[in-house]
């Protein structure tokens, strides 16, 4: 293939990922844009490996991030752009180093073009400063017969079932561009990847059987999108609590049922309530008009100068004044460069030249060290912040630490609709993966209810204010993907490696082949 024609199946690449989610949702094209970017590389020179991933990385990731530049500038979303590039960069190389080993034996095409693509996604999730898992494939399949095999392990087998489906369209393509006559393998090939794609129509959802219990999310919406939504933090703090009294209005007279809980999303109260009295009774008056404990999404002062806290706080309807909630979750996986600066007295000056928005984090967010577990009304209630949903192991720790039912709160002031999509798509995924029914609280939405078995209910509008009530289930037992916990992704990760290992001894026969032809040759 003509370095032209792979480039411009790389661009393919990307965009068949692209078109995968939200806003457009083809889950179907996933494993096109895998198989495209497959062929673009396969039996290339590593460099030219590495630069294809490079280019479907920057075509797929640009327009998926593209709601990070909105409000701070086009150079920090063109670095993260890039620097998210990089991974299917190192994918693209990785497809190149197997080559060989896949031309000898090419059962093992798709299998490692799966295996990279999950070690790639492991890889992506962790580093640096924790990683950015925006993009994993998983997430594009909420609307996919796939969406249930997360029940059975979790992000990463979704992701290596896509990617194992595009690595036999790419087999069965390649074959046939090879010789058209034969077809056999590659109906074959088609077939498999048929089975793959419908195979988690095989596996069924958990149900939750335990207590049904009454849930009001509240979105209360904000003044103005953009990071100033918080310049009016008195506002904000008030449009959630005149939701809720406004719903315990409904529910006095009989239009509304009453709720055992009611949810307020990340940031509703960006005064801290418990040094402000002021805030403190306005939450205090929506606590007990609605006469049901509220968890609130707070940023608190502290524990030192110059630090803050993003926090889920329980605030019960009959608080004795004064007194400190009980319970609270602290945010544990702060976003970097968002909530905190690293190393900041050397990227401090660096994020000021960039843009002039860096400003606005003077302080650095302090992480919590426990899952989120808290108990409000009947329910132990999973509290996740934002874009902690994206990270396997800070959902699977809250499950497994006693969570009936899960709560993502979140603030998408800041961004568009297509972030909150996105976000909603991986709440979709983890709904299902832990057999839980689940919630997404937003202050400007999209706010809605998931049950365990992926399905959307109630969604909000964007850019508005909201108030959803409905009835969920609260679920006890562990799915299979709960119990395996990290196992699955850290097997699949080492089996990549040592598709690489193996690859590399093929390469270094093959070079030791053509040395011993060139000397017969010469002899």
């Amino acid at each position: 293939m003509r370095l032209p024609v792979a480039a411009a199946l790389a661009v393919a690449a990307g965009l068949a990922l692209l078109a995968a989610f939200p806003l457009y949702g083809l889950w179907w094209a996933a494993p096109i844009g895998v198989a495209l970017l497959a062929l673009a590389v396969r039996g290339r020179r590593l460099r030219a490996g590495a630069g294809l991933g490079l280019l479907a990385g920057t075509v797929f990731f640009g327009p998926l991030l593209a709601w990070t530049n909105l409000h701070v500038g086009n150079t920090p979303w063109l670095l993260l752009t890039l620097f998210q590039a990089g991974y299917l960069a190192l994918l693209g190389l990785a497809l190149a180093w197997v080559s060989p080993l896949a031309a000898r034996r090419p059962w093992l095409w798709p299998a490692a073009i799966a295996l990279l693509w999950v070690a790639q996604e492991a890889l992506r999730d962790r580093a640096p400063f924790g990683g950015f898992p925006w993009g994993r494939l998983a997430f594009s399949q909420a609307d996919a017969p796939g969406l249930a095999l997360a029940a059975l392990g979790g992000a990463p087998l979704v992701t290596l079932a896509v990617a194992a489906t595009g690595g036999l369209l790419a087999w069965a393509a390649h074959d046939l561009i090879a010789d058209r006559r034969a077809w056999r393998r590659p109906a074959a090939a088609l077939a498999g990847a048929a089975v793959v794609t419908l195979a988690g129509l095989a596996v069924p959802t958990a149900t939750p059987a335990g207590q049904a219990v009454t849930v009001a999310i509240v979105q209360g919406n904000v003044p103005r999108l953009g990071l100033d939504f918080n310049a009016q933090r008195q506002a904000v703090l008030n449009n959630h609590v005149s939701a809720t009294v406004a719903l315990a209005r409904d529910v006095d007279a009989g239009r509304q049922p009453r709720p055992d809980l009611v949810v307020w999303p990340e940031n509703a109260s960006d005064i801290d309530p418990l040094r402000n009295s002021g805030a403190a009774a306005a939450i205090d008056t929506a606590a007990r008009a609605i006469g049901a404990p509220i968890l609130v999404g707070a940023v608190l002062s502290g524990p030192e100068a110059g630090q803050s806290r993003n926090a889920g706080l329980v605030w019960p309807a009959d608080r004795s004044p004064g007194a400190a909630p009980e319970q609270m979750y602290l945010k544990q996986h702060p976003v970097p460069f968002a909530e905190y600066l690293p190393l900041r007295p050397v990227v401090e000056p660096i994020a000021q030249a960039i843009t002039n928005q860096a400003k606005l984090l003077r302080t650095d967010f302090v992480a919590g060290t426990a899952p989120g577990v808290l108990t409000l009304g009947p329910a132990r209630v999973g509290d996740v912040i934002c874009f902690e949903v994206a990270y396997d192991d800070v959902v699977r720790d809250t499950v497994r630490s006693g969570a009936q039912l899960l709560a993502v709160q979140t603030n998408n002031a800041t961004f568009d609709e297509s972030e909150a999509l996105q976000q909603m798509a991986m709440v979709r995924l983890r709904a299902v993966e832990h057999g839980r029914d689940s919630l997404m609280a937003s202050t400007v939405g999209v706010s809605g209810f998931v049950t365990a078995d992926g399905t959307v209910h109630d969604a909000s509008g964007f850019n508005t204010g909201a108030v959803l009530v409905r009835r969920l289930r609260l679920g006890d037992t562990a799915t299979l993907a709960t119990s395996l916990g990290p196992w699955p992704e850290a097997v699949l990760t080492f089996a990549a490696a040592g598709l690489l290992v193996a690859a590399g001894v093929a390469r270094r026969r093959r070079a030791t082949q053509v040395r011993d032809t060139e000397q017969a040759g010469a002899a």
